[in-house]
Parts: C-alpha cells; sequence; structure tokens
C-alpha cells in the first residue's frame, strides 16, 4: 500500500489499482507540490465542508469520473455541483469497492464560506475515517479538537496508521494531539494540518520527539513524499 502526503490534511491512499484521496487541499495550498490535474482517483472522501479541505474535490471528482463520500449534507451539495455522490453520517459504515470506510466524530465545525455573497452554507457535522484497505486499518481524524472516544476507536480498532492534526488554532494543538495518539494507539502516527498558514505553525518533529518518548512510533511526511505499509 502506497500513502502519500500532499500537505494540509490531504492524503492519498493507493492499492491494487485503487486510488482514495482525503480532503484534497492543492490549488491554494502554498505548500503543495502536487496539482489537482495531476491526481488520479476513484474516490474523494471528505472530512467536513471547509475550503481548505474540499478546495479540489469537484475538479478532481469530476475528470476522473470519481465518487464523492462525505456526509449527507455535503455529499448532497457536491452532487448539485455535479458530481457522483456517496452519503455517509457519523457513526455509520460502508463497504466500497476498494475497502470499508466508517465515519467518526470529531469536534470542530462545517460549512461552505461564499465570501463574495457574504453566505454561509451548512455543511453538516464534521468527521473522520476509519479506512479499511488492503488487510491495513488507517484513521484520518479530520479536524478536530481532543475528545475521550478517541481512546474507545483505539481500543475497538487495530490501526495502523493515524493522520494527527497538531496544528492549534483550528484544531488540537500539540500537546493535546500527543494525548490524542496516545488514545488511538496506531502503529504509526502522521501529524498533519499544520505550517499551512502562520496561524498554525508548528514543529513536527518536536511532536514526533515527544511521541517517542511515549513510546509511540511517528513520521514527519513532507508534502509530495510517499510511504509504504
Amino acid at each position: 500500500m502506497k500513502i502519500t502526503y500532499h500537505g494540509h490534511s490531504c492524503v492519498q491512499v493507493s492499492h491494487a489499482g485503487k486510488s482514495i484521496i482525503i480532503d484534497p487541499f492543492l490549488t491554494g495550498n502554498p505548500l503543495a507540490v502536487t496539482k489537482a490535474e495531476d491526481i488520479e482517483v476513484q474516490y474523494v472522501l471528505l472530512t467536513h465542508a471547509h475550503g481548505d479541505h474540499i478546495g479540489d474535490a469537484l475538479t478532481i471528482a469530476k475528470r476522473n469520473n470519481a465518487m464523492i463520500i462525505a456526509t449527507h449534507e455535503l455529499a448532497t451539495y457536491m452532487g448539485w455541483q455535479g458530481a457522483n455522490v456517496h452519503g455517509m453520517n457519523l457513526g455509520g459504515a460502508y463497504e466500497f469497492e476498494f475497502g470499508k470506510v466508517k465515519m467518526t466524530q470529531a469536534f470542530h465545525s462545517s460549512a461552505i464560506v461564499l465570501e463574495d455573497e457574504r453566505q454561509i452554507i451548512y455543511g453538516g457535522m464534521p468527521g473522520g475515517f476509519l479506512i479499511t484497505m488492503g488487510g491495513k486499518t488507517l484513521y484520518h481524524l479530520g479536524d478536530t479538537g481532543l475528545f475521550s472516544d478517541l481512546k474507545l476507536i483505539g481500543e475497538r480498532n487495530d490501526i495502523d496508521v493515524a493522520f494527527v492534526p497538531i496544528g492549534d488554532n483550528f484544531t488540537m494543538g500539540p500537546e493535546d494531539a500527543l494525548q490524542a495518539a496516545e488514545w488511538v494507539s496506531a502503529k504509526l502516527t502522521v501529524p498533519v494540518h499544520y505550517n499551512t498558514f502562520p496561524p498554525i505553525k508548528q514543529d513536527p518533529e518536536a511532536f514526533i520527539h515527544n511521541l517517542e518518548n511515549k513510546g509511540l512510533k511517528g513520521k514527519v511526511v513532507n508534502p509530495g513524499e510517499e510511504l509504504e505499509i
């Protein structure tokens, strides 16, 4: 299985001829090294409706004839824009061609902000994704603050890789993310959602050092870099 980190919260997972991408924010992301037009996937997963998570979703989905997977409200909105969609909701799971997806809760907000119109469109509840694919279990926490059910999620699932936000300001900061990583107890923790903008500037290597001090394994993956698991 190949995992590619595209910066911010964007993760692409490929295995056995199938590829999915989570929260594709490439256009307008100053740290991204990959262009939206170079992404080839069959599925686009969206944790919530903020622009730095849905940014290139429609472009990628339409060009690849890919399916967008998101909460019911966000999937409905994307369907109205001409995308092929599959709506889900928190706690629900579904078997797709590439594997199983279960939506978990996240403590955040979720809306599409139309700056010119000064309009905010409700995007459904924010969430995370537990993904079982190719015999591996991946957990993308989405944008979230710390919450104690992360411990339950870790206890009930044998998680190979967890993608944990560390940026602070909009999500957990490093201290809370460290607690989240302990509770999730993945074999490998990868920090995400940091350094894209000044308010979320963090030192990911310091976060990994603190993980290792607690006996956990972590890795900083730079935009465009790949992991093989």
